[in-house]
């Protein structure tokens, strides 16, 4: 395992803490579900003069490391390009208040060259259905926001991003739109639709589904226990990486009221618990500023520990969640995503949700942080920028922690006498089987406060030219239409459980038929969704975009205003200069 300790810098608590060699007895086994809490009494503080750290909050403190002559001294740290191995040696002691001193093992680590290892678990792009055939569509609403960011780090880089990491859902959902809110929290979210002519193909019309949650007051918020779960192992050594997720949750601290606490727990080649519940935010920034990489990935054994802690500080009525930021690249004891999966699996029905940060490039594994994240009832987002940091943990802070609905799915039930055919746009690893929707015990998508869910399915009206050839048979073939006889296009239905609810609530409604006849070129916001489902499936190679370019998505995007809005635009142009086939 690699630890760092620089003279130029403050000698940290976090990377002594794991300093653990082969078989070790987990450290989660030593946090008891009923720990007391300790208040903390006063700051974690690294000493830069004399390489000790001293952190009252929690009642350890590691005094200056002993000197060994045949050892070799520690090396300067390797650069982010991975050009060079490094290996730096380093003995510690650990000395606890009530026990009698423990000395730690000596580590030894070497960094090695990165390979790009990125991994993705991209669906093919969803087929198209005929009415007649498959009338009802059946999905769980997704307010994962990650595959746009990072689908921008690669276009940013001049790379095409592969396929696999292009999930048009999450592109359309990074966006805010302008949809109604609800009225009070009875009816926790509004529910609209609009319709627009397909500026990809004419025979066909786009209809939008607009979901908005109920936005808390601040006063309203419940109280919240955070546990800041961080990676400190010599994979997040780059720029992109520690030194982002240390000023990322440094905005998250700032946040903070008096009645919400925040703890830290950190793991490499072990797990280790940096500082105890405290609502103070210069203790947090102070024990983030302690970080440094170094070190093996023990990623199972950290949310081990990360979930105990939680449980052992858990506040009855508020939010209990583990915040984890990583790159994702778990190599000692449990690390695959089927394991990490058991473990959020088997806590989430404890009340302790899960929030997935990702940080860096190279070896990123996403597949993971994006499963393990809608396994753990909580979201997944990317972080690839401190503007990016501020927009996930500062503005939608509250959209992020306080969950107002669970469990949210969507039905839709088309009328065959006004739809022909019809596509869901995106939304392929959120697909449920018709029967899960009146199933309660079928997991699916968590709405915060504030949070907006879009989707977008592209219809073929009944007496239009559809995708599908005809068929031979008569009993067989879609009967005709009379859409003008017909007042309902669709039948939209919506499940939802309050947060601390078992039992579904139902909200119906139809989609009216004359949303199609009066249906025009797309305006406003809904110009600018369809640009951003444009945009996905282009990058995804979407063969039902037909010869769409990236300037035709420019266009259809129009004028745009505000930051986030003005960036999409300079990203169509970054992918139209170097447009290529995606990778897969």
């Amino acid at each position: 395992m690699l630890v760092r300790i620089s003279r130029s810098r403050p000698a940290c608590l976090i990377p002594l803490i794991a300093l653990v060699v082969g078989p070790a007895t987990p450290l989660a086994s030593r946090t008891p579900p009923d720990a007391r809490v300790v208040a903390p009494q006063g700051p974690v503080r690294c000493n830069r003069g004399e390489q000790d750290v001293r952190a009252t909050g929690i009642g350890r403190m590691i005094r200056k490391a002993p000197v060994y002559s045949n050892l070799p001294a520690p090396s300067p740290p390797p650069m982010p390009s991975h050009a060079n191995a490094q290996e730096v040696v380093v003995s510690a002691q650990r000395v606890n208040p009530t026990m009698q001193n423990v000395p730690m093992a000596i580590a030894t680590a070497t960094s090695a060259q990165l390979e790009d290892r990125e991994r993705y678990a991209g669906k093919d792009v969803a087929g198209i259905f005929a009415v007649a055939q498959q009338p009802v569509s059946t999905f769980s609403v997704d307010v994962d926001t990650g595959s746009y960011a990072n689908v921008r780090r690669f276009l940013v880089q001049g790379q095409t991003p592969p396929a696999a990491a292009v999930r048009t859902e999450e592109m359309l959902n990074y966006f805010r739109y302008d949809y109604p809110a609800p009225e009070d929290r009875n009816r926790p979210f509004s529910v609209s639709t609009d319709m627009a002519l397909t500026p990809w193909n004419a025979e066909t019309r786009l209809l939008r589904i607009g979901i908005k949650g109920f936005d808390l007051k601040r006063e309203q918020r419940p109280p919240v226990n955070l546990v800041f779960l961080v990676d400190v192992s010599g994979s997040m050594y780059d720029q992109d990486k520690l030194p982002l997720v240390k000023s990322a949750l440094s905005l998250l601290a700032d946040r903070l009221s008096p009645r919400d606490k925040v703890s830290i727990v950190v793991y490499a080649g072990a797990a280790g618990i940096v500082l105890e519940p405290t609502s103070n935010p210069a203790y947090v920034k102070a024990a983030l500023d302690c970080l440094e990489a170094g070190g093996s990935t023990a990623g199972g054994q950290g949310m081990e520990l990360a979930y105990a802690t939680a449980r052992a500080h858990f506040i009855k009525g508020g939010v209990n969640r583990v915040i984890m930021a990583t790159d994702g690249d778990f190599n000692v004891g449990i690390s695959s995503d089927e394991g990490i999966e058991a473990i959020v699996k088997k806590n989430r029905e404890s009340g302790i949700t899960l929030t997935t940060l990702g940080f860096g490039q190279g070896n990123y594994n996403e597949a993971m942080m994006e499963h393990v994240a809608d396994v753990g009832n909580g979201n997944y987002a990317y972080i690839d920028s401190a503007i990016e940091a501020q927009k996930v943990l500062d503005e939608e802070m509250a959209a992020t922690l306080f969950t107002i609905a669970k469990d949210v799915k969507i039905q839709i039930e088309f009328n065959p006498s006004v739809v022909k055919e019809y596509r869901l746009i995106g939304y392929e690893n959120r697909a449920l089987a018709e029967e899960d929707f009146d199933n309660d015990t079928v997991d699916a998508g968590d709405i915060g406060s504030g949070h907006q869910v879009t989707a977008l399915f592209e219809l073929v009206p009944a007496n239009a030219k559809g995708w599908l050839p005809a068929r031979h048979f008569d009993a067989n073939r879609t009967p005709p239409g009379s859409p003008i006889a017909e007042s309902d296009l669709a039948w939209l239905k919506l499940r939802y459980k309050l947060p601390d609810g078992d039992r579904s609530m139902l909200i119906e409604r139809p989609v009216a038929a004359s949303l199609a006849r009066a249906a025009g070129q797309p305006q406003g916001d809904m110009a600018f969704a369809s640009a951003v489902a444009a945009f996905g499936q282009k990058l995804r190679g979407d063969k039902y975009l037909g010869t769409f370019s990236f300037a035709d998505i420019r266009r259809l995007a129009g004028g745009q205003q505000g930051y986030l809005r003005e960036e999409f635009l300079k990203l169509t142009g970054l992918a139209d200069r170097g447009a290529a086939a995606p990778t897969n």
